[in-house]
């Protein structure tokens, strides 16, 4: 668990350990999402780089739309 410390400007510095498990570089975008009291930290991706990750993905076992209610 790694502690930050917010500046006068509400800044903070992401950690090097999270930043190497996320690949963040300098310039790239996140977000950042309140839910129940903790802020949840997600980095942004270029879309190129989703191409062809989805060739595996089965649709088997997905419910129809008229089984969600």
């Amino acid at each position: 668990m790694e502690t930050v410390t917010v500046s006068p400007k509400f800044q903070i510095v992401i950690p090097t350990t999270i930043r190497d498990i996320l690949e963040i570089h300098p310039g790239e975008k996140v977000v950042m999402l309140e839910k129940d009291g903790v802020i949840h930290i997600v980095r942004i991706g270029d879309i190129k780089n989703l191409r062809g990750k989805l060739k595996k993905l089965s649709v088997e076992g997905l419910r129809d739309e008229e089984d969600r209610y």
